[in-house]
């Protein structure tokens, strides 16, 4: 894809301009980005209901029945099941487990491990294990 800059004088004169044969989520995410619309997801922490935007999710897994969305330094408990929030998360997120769906913008590095499993250090330090049913299509994913 080719990218047109063109400096203005003024920022009233700003705009964007796409010239596409299909919207995907790709491009869906870079428009959302240019007009300031991330998509979010409800979610409580400390008895408190907030918002987090999908962009800072690192890994959302489910635990006892209850589903958690780690962000860098938090732990929030949302009410949506995985297999509803495949649907809802965009592209950047790959089922890596069962019980677990990791960003995979937000990992750092991936190590084999003896028995066919892969282990994915993130972003924020946190290491966490991709099942071997899982490790063709996150492999596929990051291009390895």
């Amino acid at each position: 894809m080719r990218v047109d800059i063109e400096k203005v004088d003024s920022y009233d004169e700003e705009r964007a301009v796409l010239s596409l044969v299909e919207v995907t989520e790709s491009i869906q995410s870079a428009i959302d980005v240019l007009e300031n619309n991330c998509r979010v997801i409800s979610a409580r922490h400390e008895g408190t209901t907030v918002v987090c935007r999908i962009d800072k999710i690192y890994y959302i897994e489910s635990v006892d029945k209850r589903t958690y969305i780690y962000t860098k330094d938090q732990c929030l408990e949302t009410q949506y099941r995985l297999y509803e929030l495949e649907d809802i998360l965009n592209h950047n997120f790959c089922r890596v487990a069962k019980a677990m769906i990791v960003n995979i913008r937000k990992i750092k590095s991936v190590k084999a491990e003896f028995n066919g499993r892969l282990r994915a250090k993130l972003l924020n330090g946190e290491q966490v294990i991709i099942s071997r049913s899982y490790v063709k299509k996150l492999k596929e994913r990051l291009g390895i």
